[in-house]
């Protein structure tokens, strides 16, 4: 899966599988997977359609409460809380089932 990140995410986290590619650095594939926190949505609202493919997951990266009430109003899909990033391999497994297969 192709995997773009709009927000400073420690990529080696994600299994080497996946193709990983951050925003600000450019994007050459349409991504399956968008992660973000809170001060890159409004990054990730004005670039989706450019950088996702037209079917994709959003997953939140949160850390507290606040950044959750934030998210709920933008369609976010999935939700992890920084200090639980070292388990986002276990959400991308279920992504990859459940919604991009």
């Amino acid at each position: 899966m192709n995997i773009v990140t709009f927000c400073n995410f420690d990529e080696s986290l994600i299994d080497t599988k996946h193709q990983i590619e951050n925003f600000d650095s450019g994007v050459s594939n349409k991504a399956d997977i968008a992660i973000l926190d809170i001060n890159s949505i409004f990054d990730f609202e004005e670039n989706k359609h450019d950088v996702c493919k037209e079917k994709f997951v959003s997953i939140a990266v949160i850390d507290d409460d606040s950044d959750y009430d934030a998210f709920k109003n933008f369609g976010i899909d999935a939700w992890i809380k920084g200090e639980d990033t070292q388990d986002i391999n276990g959400i991308l497994n279920l992504v990859e089932k459940r919604f991009l297969s």
